[in-house]
């Protein structure tokens, strides 16, 4: 195993990493909304059902992105100092962390359905379609956990293009149940919201099947050793000392909109739906963004381990950059077609004006959103997690929550959704400012060679 980024043209790698990143992302996008569309077909209350879903399903599916980051970080920084022993350790003590944590989620999940969904405003009218979905969704955890943490393991050493190849085999797979389970097509049992449930774990499976054999034949990250309780317990730590705080700052987002969701669950379930609607939508819309710092933290790590403190500042002009440019395009053609790709999925005008709302205030911040999001990648492959959940816990906490609450009682739905929007543009300036004073601080620290 090499140490593939500290060498080379700094943007000519980033776009390397990132374009398998921006397929791989788009393919668990397009399932999300597959889902989304055929849930939408069912009706509305399934479709409010299914956005009360999304925070729960978000916040969890973020404690296994978080356990992901921290693998990733000491990965690719003990790839960087040259230590491959200790890479194949880290490896193989991830995978274990991560069956353990999902064992206690699940456990944890399935007695709190009824009194967590309750607390997020679901009515009756949609908490029986919310347990068909979250009783088997639950239960196939263990294939959402397990192949995150070891594709972030495999991007660690440089290489995106597997795991993006990984996602896609899974998406596809999704995309192709969906129809089957969920409607009943070609003779299958129409098993409506469970179906959509059932199609995510199968398609999951399948991806912790292949990313397990590539770790062990093709990246040989797996050690073969049995390790000692001893050793177990100081991979673990040092996992989760980035870990822990990374699940913490990427659970703060998903449990925000949980509370935003509370928030629009006052206006019906069709101002949910349409909030869930234009959600996925945005997903669709931040896809580079989201591929950029996906690859970005793989690239700061290896450079971070190696002392390259130039490389790491370069790559993050040149991320903010993108982010910036990218987010100005998307809010160019969200503004002309928001309201006409929200009628696909459902054609309830409330449903639709509520979805085309959003998405013509929100998107004025998505270059701050990008700079946000590269700006907690890096600190995160640094190793440097505390000040990513300040900024994350500021943003959500100290300001998007307090708007959101302030804007509902002012002007209902859109001032929440204007709330979002300022408090994305005020935190994506202060994480600029922030990491430039950080780099600067690292490189003025750094011993002259």
């Amino acid at each position: 195993m090499a140490q593939r980024l500290t060498e080379g043209p700094v943007g000519q790698q980033l776009v390397k990493l990132t374009l398998p990143m921006v397929w791989g992302i788009f393919a668990l996008i397009t399932f999300n909304l597959v889902d989304t569309y055929f849930v939408g077909q069912l009706g509305t209350a399934q479709l409010a059902a299914m956005s009360f879903t999304f925070p729960v399903v978000m916040t969890l599916g973020n404690l296994a992105f978080g356990l992901g980051i921290g693998t990733s970080s000491v990965i690719a920084r003990a790839i960087g100092e040259g230590d491959m022993r200790r890479v194949q350790r880290f490896t193989t003590n991830s995978l274990t962390l991560a069956l353990t944590a999902v064992v206690l989620f699940v456990a944890v999940g399935l007695f709190t359905i009824e009194p967590l969904f309750r607390a997020l405003g679901a009515g009756p009218e949609v908490m029986p379609y919310i347990h068909e979905y979250m009783r088997i969704w639950y239960f196939g955890m263990v294939f959402l956990v397990v192949p995150m943490v070891g594709n972030s393991a495999i991007r660690a050493a440089g290489n995106t293009l597997t795991p993006s190849i990984i996602m896609t085999l899974s998406a596809g797979t999704n995309i192709l149940l969906d129809p089957l389970l969920i409607t009943g097509a070609w003779g299958f049992p129409r098993l409506e919201l469970q179906g959509a449930a059932l199609a995510t774990v199968i398609a999951r499976a399948i991806a912790l099947v292949a990313s397990l054999l590539i770790l062990r034949f093709q990246e040989k990250l797996l050690s073969s050793q049995i390790p000692d309780l001893k050793e177990t317990l100081w991979c673990w730590r040092d996992i989760l000392t980035v870990g822990l705080p990374a699940a913490a700052a990427s659970m703060i987002s998903p449990i925000s909109v949980g509370v935003i969701t509370s928030f629009l669950a006052v206006y019906g379930a069709s101002t949910v739906a349409g909030f869930g609607i234009a959600s996925r939508l945005e997903s669709l819309a931040l896809i580079a963004i989201i591929a950029t710092s996906s690859s970005i933290g793989p690239f700061v790590g290896q450079n971070w381990g190696a002392q390259r403190l130039d490389r790491v500042q370069l790559a993050l002009r040149q991320s903010y950059l993108f982010c910036v440019g990218w987010g100005l395009l998307m809010l160019i053609t969200l503004a002309f077609s928001s309201p006409f790709l929200t009628s696909l999925f459902n054609p309830d005008p409330a449903v639709v004006a509520v979805a085309a709302r959003y998405l013509w205030l929100v998107p004025f911040s998505y270059g701050a959103i990008g700079i946000i999001q590269v700006s907690s990648a890096a600190l995160n492959a640094m190793g440097k997690p505390l000040p990513s959940i300040v900024m994350t816990g500021i943003h959500m906490f100290g300001l998007y929550i307090p708007l959101a609450y302030l804007g509902s009682q002012v002007a209902g739905p859109t001032g929440i959704f204007t709330a979002a929007m300022v408090s994305n543009l005020l935190v994506g300036i202060g994480a600029f400012v922030w990491m430039r004073r950080l780099c600067q601080q690292s490189a003025d620290s750094q011993p002259v060679t």
